[in-house]
């Protein structure tokens, strides 16, 4: 398992229209092989910024499995127009647990 990191620098002034469509969008990503599940957190000191988090059996299950599928199009049609700079994507694997 492996957990994407997504930093999402919205357009000020548009976080609820975005809050809108990521919640009427997250069955596209929901539906993708591999998907494990997902958390979108607004930073508090940053209003503006998002993180989303998402689970994934693995690196290609996001990178090829979606990030390749037609239903990547319907994603970035219904969100990436928020974004201002583009969203900051990086891949985790645990390490260690407590």
């Amino acid at each position: 398992m492996i957990t994407e990191h997504a930093e999402l620098p919205i357009i000020p002034g548009r976080e609820e229209e975005f809050e809108a469509a990521f919640a009427a969008a997250k069955h596209i990503i929901a539906s993708s092989p591999g998907f494990g599940g997902l958390t979108l957190s607004r930073n508090l000191e940053r209003p503006s910024t998002y993180l989303l988090s998402v689970q994934w059996g693995t690196l290609d299950d996001h990178e090829t499995g979606f990030r390749k599928s037609p239903a990547y199009q319907d994603w970035t049609a219904a969100l990436h127009h928020f974004y201002s700079p583009a969203a900051r994507v990086e891949h985790y694997e645990v390490v260690a647990t407590a």
